[in-house]
């Protein structure tokens, strides 16, 4: 049995107090001060672990003022807040103790937009590829480009001054600002935009804390210039935390104190509304992928691609290449970035033209594959081939995987993991390959594995050196390596921190800048911020303040994880290797990943937050020397058994009093769709992790009714079959539905098929042919059946697909049988009965390898049931054997290919793909396509995410409002004004949950493709 968790630290008093007040006070965001709220803010993508004493989520400009009017009373003056968006920094810039000040759940607003002058203004917590989706039509883009675009915020982007590819010819965010709306640690209202410098100087006069800034910004300023002409780098990434060197125009005319604001990372005030320049889109993008014999060829080779004036030039190496290949993401580039025969590709760089003259982009194409025809020939700059992109989708399928290559990074196998702390360095282009070479001698100097790829022509490198942070000296090693590509840097003219921030690398500044520079950064702190309030720790203190900045070497998750056993580590690596990088808080509704996280946008249920939860779960256990391993989660059901759970359920529910019941609520919101298993760099399933958390929870407490019905539905539903008209009977009747739901915990459930599936086949050989008929055959005579593998939702719910599919088979030529039904598990494996699961799966196997040995093909019709078979069955280990159960697509796919149909038109159809099939088989959907236009259709894939059934959680009572919630996200939209006669679903959960919130019924794909064979036969 777990033992009860009582957690720490708690929050302060003043903190508890401050809460209490802001409430009053007519605050009307959300407060997240529970454990379990707390820990999903205290990691962000960097290596660092920093547990908040709250996190405040403000609907609007006006919440943020009321958090600091009251911060600054009397009473409140020693809380420190840390403003945060996307989370999605390496360094720990939004990482703090004191109270987080999240701005991406709500204030995510575009508030205006101006075609004609190319401007828009926005919220802070606006995610950058969700503005660029909404100016999309409109013929516009925000440009500056970065690898986390899908969930960095423009608050994000401003406060850290991101910029990535392209930014040559679009430059950084800072570039882009046109003003912001931002409020002091006092409460005032400031908005920042260019001024003439008179103008300035008149507000510098006044006697509030806005003036106050405006008079030391602009002296300091102005009367340093040459000082920070000298020390600031003259590189494209010029990011020192505050650009004092773009404060004033070039001629002096203009001052803007917005120029301050981008890169002080929180550090200086809350930015709620920033308003962008945009620009058009240009018409016309080309991508050069060239190959080369050597990482070091392709480096040395960029300053000749840069002259060829294109938008960028980024490169790869061999390293995050090979980790691609491993990744789903491949599937979608192979054909793109193919291997070179009698060559091993070791890097690519990957050269854009963008433009809107379209003659002018392929003439500078050709001029550039031209001479690399030359290279190529004549074994020249280790170039062995290049392949052009020309095509809008191909370049964008190309960026995808360089964006994912970040997360994929963190795959890496074994303990020692590529982490971010020397990632993104800067120097001259000219010197990138010699400096690179360094670089590479003290990593390897460790014996140290590390990938590489970059923005090579603006001299910027991502590096992430290969660590164990569990370990007590590989700790001390990144602290030592950082100190050395630090000098490194600086010896080369360069900065650290070229792209990423600062954040805890706060530390080098006085040495990079001289204690003279650094000197300003503090007296503008000071005027801002006296009393080092505001994302304490970074980028500097304010004058006569000696409290120190986060060191290099702070507390890092590797520290914490490090008080779990090793073994426990091992057994629990699905949570234990998440690395922050954020992919599953994804803007994009259509996305898979992760439904409940886009419906609620608590960070807690989602996979990052599901594994940070089980994470400190593990260590809390481990502090009591509880070994997860060693419970018995097979406790037979005594009477005594029974009335310690009795009194563990009912006894302890007070608040916090068990850290368990905060995992718990986090599990419960999971939908077990497995997206995040294949959408994550790191593969992170949390289905797998949620079914051993559950067990080992309900050893402790009860389970509600609805688990064990869910646990048995497979042997119930045979029996329920054998009256399905009675039990339809009560089902249908709205006083059944009400007291499943108060009592049982379940709504809508679905009523049983009448007639039967077996009625429905009654005299057709599918069912009279056993295994044993099957086994008498000659390999010859086998060669014309397929077996049809039942699973209990389409047999028993929607027995006329099954039929479907047995007259489908029969109609191309084949010789159906249907099997019987055996179990299939997954019901089980979803509410956590692992050991029953395991007997449902042995006996599952036993029956499918009989079948296999056969030679003879199977085929199952439910995505979530077939795919249980490949990968929750490999508990089983060898016992699985080699079976494999094909989804009807896969069967039909390897089929001759037909053409006697193809000249008749079937018009259009519409596939929503089951959310678990199009990611763990991401070809699927193309197949299906395939497939269709054999018959003469056409068959368009509409993108739709998650329908929010996911078996049965949709029926669970208490995920019914976020059931509805997530399809009218996603499958809503998509659904309107499409004819549901048209409309196909792969799935079971998808077409209930179409009927129930939609009203009407859609088909399976198969029985589209019967209708189509019946009409031309």
């Amino acid at each position: 049995m777990i033992p009860q968790l009582k957690h720490s630290p708690g929050q302060t008093d003043i903190t508890r107090k401050f809460l209490a007040a802001l409430k009053q006070q007519g605050f009307e965001g959300d407060i997240g001060q529970r454990y379990a709220d707390r820990l999903s803010m205290a990691t962000d993508n960097s290596i660092y672990q920093n547990l908040p004493d709250a996190i405040l989520f403000p609907k609007s400009l006006t919440d943020i003022v009321i958090i600091t009017q009251l911060a600054h009373t009397k009473d409140y003056q020693a809380i420190a807040f840390t403003p945060r968006g996307g989370g999605t920094g390496t360094n720990g810039q939004s990482l703090n103790n004191g109270i987080v000040i999240d701005l991406s759940r709500h204030m995510n607003r575009i508030l205006d937009f101006n075609a004609e002058e190319g401007w828009v203004r926005v919220e802070a917590g606006v995610v950058k590829d969700q503005l660029n989706a909404w100016l999309k039509p409109h013929g516009f883009f925000f440009a500056p480009e970065l690898s986390t675009s899908n969930r960095a915020t423009i608050g994000g982007m401003v406060s850290t001054d991101a910029s990535g590819q392209g930014s040559l010819v679009y430059g950084k965010t800072s570039d882009h600002v046109l003003g912001t709306r931002t409020v002091l640690i006092n409460g005032e209202v400031i908005d920042t935009a260019p001024l003439s410098r008179q103008h300035a100087e008149t507000i510098a006069q006044g006697a509030t804390q806005e003036s106050a800034i405006y008079r030391e910004v602009m002296n300091s300023c102005h009367d340093n210039l040459a000082l920070i002409e000298e020390k600031f780098p003259k590189l494209n990434r010029f990011l020192t935390g505050y650009d004092l060197r773009h404060v004033f125009s070039q001629q002096g005319e203009y001052f803007d104190l917005t120029r301050i604001l981008c890169g002080a990372e929180g550090s200086l005030a809350f930015i709620a509304e920033v308003k962008l320049n945009i620009l058009p889109i240009p018409k016309v993008r080309q991508l050069v992928n060239i190959k080369y014999d050597s990482f070091d060829s392709a480096l040395r080779n960029a300053p000749f691609l840069v002259e060829a004036k294109a938008l960028s030039v980024e490169t790869v190496d061999s390293t995050v290449l090979n980790l691609a290949r491993e990744d789903i993401v491949w599937h979608s580039v192979s054909e793109l970035i193919t291997d070179v025969d009698g060559h091993v590709m070791q890097g690519i760089n990957l050269v854009e033209f963008a433009g809107n003259d379209r003659e002018q982009i392929e003439r500078q194409v050709a001029e550039l594959c031209q001479k690399l025809d030359t290279l190529r020939d004549t074994q020249q700059a280790g170039v062995i081939g290049y392949q052009c992109c020309r095509e809008l989708d191909q370049v964008e399928r190309i960026y995808a995987m360089r964006k994912k290559a970040v997360g994929l990074l963190g795959n890496a196998k074994g303990r020692a993991k590529p982490i971010p702390f020397v990632e993104d360095t800067a120097v001259p282009p000219e010197h990138l390959a010699d400096y690179i070479t360094q670089f590479r001698a003290i990593l390897d100097s460790y014996n140290l594995s590390y990938g590489m790829f970059g923005h090579v022509d603006a001299g910027v490198l991502h590096v992430r050196p290969a660590l164990d942070m569990t370990s007590p000296e590989q700790h001390q090693l990144m602290l030592t390596i950082s100190d050395q590509v630090a000098a490194l840097t600086r010896s080369y003219g360069g900065l650290l921190w070229g792209e990423h921030g600062k954040g805890y690398r706060s530390a080098y500044s006085e040495d990079f800048f001289g204690h003279e520079l650094y000197l300003l950064l503090r007296r503008i702190k000071t005027a801002f911020d006296p009393n080092n309030r505001l994302n304490p720790g970074k980028i500097c203190q304010p004058l006569d303040n000696h409290t120190p900045l986060y060191a290099i070497d702070s507390p890092t998750r590797g520290s914490f994880d490090r008080q779990i056993p090793i073994v426990v580590r091992e057994s629990w690596r699905g949570a234990m290797d998440c690395n922050g990088n954020g992919l599953c808080f994804n803007f994009d509704v259509n996305s898979p990943m992760c439904p409940s996280m886009k419906v609620t946008r608590d960070r807690i249920h989602s996979p990052k937050g599901r594994a940070t939860l089980v994470r400190e779960w593990l260590r809390l256990l481990s502090e009591q020397n509880i070994d997860p391993q060693s419970i018995d989660t097979t406790q037979s059901l005594s009477l005594r058994t029974l009335s310690q759970k009795i009194k563990n359920s009912w006894g302890s529910r007070a608040e916090n009093a068990d850290f368990s019941h905060e995992v718990k609520e986090s599990m419960d919101g999971c939908l077990a769709c497995k997206a995040c298993a294949t959408q994550c760099p790191i593969k992170i399933d949390v289905p797998e992790f949620r079914a051993r958390f559950l067990a080992l929870y309900h050893t402790r407490y009860l389970r509600p009714i609805s688990d064990h019905i869910v646990a048995n539905i497979e042997p119930l539903l045979p029996i329920m079959a054998k009256a399905p008209q009675m039990m339809n009977f009560f089902l249908t009747k709205s006083w059944v539905n009400q007291l499943s739901r108060r009592y049982v915990g379940m709504v809508d459930l679905p009523p049983l098929s009448s007639p039967t599936l077996n009625k429905q086949l009654a005299g057709h050989s599918a069912l009279a042919t056993t295994l044993e008929d099957l086994q008498a055959l000659t390999a010859e005579q086998r060669a014309e059946y397929v077996v049809v593998v039942q699973d209990p939702f389409t047999s028993f719910y929607e027995a006329n697909l099954v039929s479907d599919l047995v007259q489908l088979i029969a109609h191309l030529g084949y010789k159906p049988v249907l099997l019987p039904f055996v179990p299939n598990g997954k019901p089980q494996q979803v509410k956590g009965f692992l050991k029953r699961f395991t007997r449902t799966a042995q006996k599952s196997a036993e029956v499918l390898n009989r079948v296999a040995a056969l030679n003879i093909p199977m085929v199952g019709t439910d995505p979530a049931l077939v795919l249980c078979y490949r990968d929750e069955y490999k508990i089983l280990g060898k016992q699985r054997g080699e079976f494999t159960v094909l989804l009807a697509h896969e069967w039909l796919n390897t089929l001759p290919k037909l053409s006697r149909y193809a000249s008749v038109s079937n018009g259009d159809w519409y596939l929503f793909a089951h959310c678990t099939e199009v990611t763990a088989l991401p070809s699927a959907t193309q197949q299906w396509k395939g497939i269709f236009s054999q018959y003469g259709a056409t068959l368009h894939t509409i993108n739709a995410g998650c329908c929010g059934m996911a078996g049965t959680y949709g029926h669970e009572a208490r995920n019914l409002d976020n059931s509805r919630k997530i399809f009218d996200l996603s499958w809503q939209p998509q659904l309107e004004g499409k004819p549901a006669s048209r409309c196909l679903a792969t799935g079971f959960s998808c077409r209930s949950q179409v009927k129930r919130f939609g009203g009407e019924k859609i088909k399976h794909p198969l029985q589209a493709l019967l209708q189509m064979v019946q009409q031309q036969q």
